[in-house]
């Protein structure tokens, strides 16, 4: 274990490039064809054997060439680098503090989706919406245990938000109020449906919201299918001119479109084609997660059409932005010259600890993924509690404490992936949900393959 933890590379071919990924200092390689092959050798075995073994198909002066490539690099810090997180100060000091919260302000919702998590909106629950007095309880939870973090994040979540739209601005003014005398800043985001979008509710939106997130699935006979009216009538005519209308006011402020597909849209490449083509030039989409028991649930034996169509998103994303018309999909947007902190890398969202979910009643939950679920209810913003002991198991569900990710080479992209996924499959937050990180690794491939492309493009 310590070997494969300390010292660890992946390399894959995607685009006719050959891409070569040192886990541990994050370094990111195109390399020719003779080093990839080296590299299925190197550094287990020796010089001669690797030049005995290749030189029917490569010159033994190209190949001690490549070796010495490979050496360098290795020096460098570049390939095959050590393990550097577990002994890094901000990870040894590691204090989790809360600096988000997910409040429900509705669990009610105005729409019904077929594959929805939260029962059509109601979480498995009675249909309720939150107060302003509770929402106030969880703004001053937030300030009071969000330590030296000055940067917060509060999400807007349902349920359907606008369903409850005075007690969002009344909370937004009492945050404004309570930031400034904490000396902190409050980011507002918003999820919505779309439905209830008007011109009101709109310009506080864009004023007040640092991001929008608007749902919608795609194609319109796609969307369709599984999102739908109270009385079964498709969503998408009704929604579609109020999202542009709301990306539009954007102008440079940060929203995007996010849809889910399911085993009935393995070609969701095309839904977000669609979705750009339409306008939205921020978009993603991404796979549900359901039991094996729902048709609409994937499965591995669909993993070979999502890669195939991962890769097909990836070449249509390199061919418009090199046209000048191009959009953003979230799942590719890596930056390898900064890249996230240290903590992001390990611990990943930090639902548990730093992000929490707040029901209408007060209760806190890990992430909204399992509210519902009592035996996760870690406290409540009405007393201002916290039950250390499950907060603090969640704080340590990072990449170093899952066995799976500490062998696994893309642990630092999804730092160990989404622990309600990992509950809902396998009981244990500390057990990866496995066809998630298959398809997490595809698209971090495909991303990586984006920056190859584009990169040589700069070159020449």
């Amino acid at each position: 274990m310590e070997g494969v933890r300390h010292r660890m590379i992946h390399k894959f071919n995607q685009g006719n490039k050959n891409i070569v990924i040192d886990v541990n200092s994050g370094a990111v390689h195109v390399v020719d064809p003779l080093v990839y092959r080296i590299l299925d050798f190197y550094p287990d075995h020796t010089d001669e054997v690797i030049v005995e073994t290749l030189k029917g198909a490569y010159t033994s002066d190209s190949i001690q060439e490549a070796l010495e490539e490979i050496k360098t690099l290795k020096k460098e810090g570049l390939l095959f680098s050590e393990e550097r997180y577990l002994e890094h100060e901000s990870f040894k000091n590691k204090k989790p503090v809360v600096k988000a919260l997910c409040l429900h302000i509705a669990h009610d919702c105005n729409i019904r989706c077929k594959y929805c998590f939260a029962s059509q909106g109601d979480f498995k629950g009675q249909r309720s919406f939150m107060t302003l007095e509770v929402g106030q309880k969880a703004i001053d939870f937030l300030l009071e245990n969000s330590g030296k973090r000055r940067n917060l994040e509060v999400d807007f979540f349902g349920g359907e938000p606008l369903m409850n739209f005075d007690v969002v601005k009344e909370i937004v003014a009492y945050g404004r109020r309570r930031e400034k005398e904490y000396n902190k800043a409050i980011r507002f985001t918003m999820t919505t449906n779309g439905v209830l979008l008007d011109d009101e509710n709109m310009k506080f939106i864009n004023e007040e919201m640092h991001n929008v997130v608007l749902s919608i699935d795609g194609r319109e006979e796609i969307n369709d299918y599984m999102r739908y009216t109270v009385n079964g009538q498709g969503t998408y005519k009704l929604i579609v001119p109020k999202l542009l209308k709301m990306a539009e006011m954007r102008k440079g402020k940060d929203y995007y479109v996010r849809g889910t597909f399911t085993r009935h849209n393995l070609d969701f490449s095309n839904d977000v084609i669609h979705l750009a083509d339409i306008g939205f030039k921020n978009v993603s989409v991404e796979p549900v997660v359901a039991a094996p028991q729902h048709d609409y649930a994937i499965t591995e034996e669909d993993l070979p059409i999502v890669f195939e169509h991962y890769e097909a998103l990836a070449e249509e994303y390199v061919k418009r932005t090199k046209e000048g018309n191009p959009f953003n999909f979230f799942h590719f947007m890596i930056d390898l010259n900064q890249g996230p902190c240290v903590i992001k890398r390990i611990v990943g969202c930090g639902a548990g600890a730093e992000y929490l979910a707040v029901t209408p009643e007060g209760e806190l939950y890990p992430c909204h993924q399992f509210v519902g679920n009592s035996d996760f209810m870690i406290g409540s913003v009405m007393d201002n509690t916290l039950k250390k002991e499950l907060y603090y198991t969640f704080a340590e569900a990072h990449v170093y404490n899952k066995d799976k990710c500490n062998e696994c080479w893309a642990k630092f992209y999804c730092s160990g992936g989404c622990h309600a996924n990992a509950y809902h499959f396998n009981n244990d937050i500390n057990v990866p949900y496995d066809i998630g990180c298959e398809m997490e690794k595809k698209r971090i491939e495909s991303a990586l393959m984006i920056q190859a492309k584009l990169a040589e493009e700069e070159v020449s």
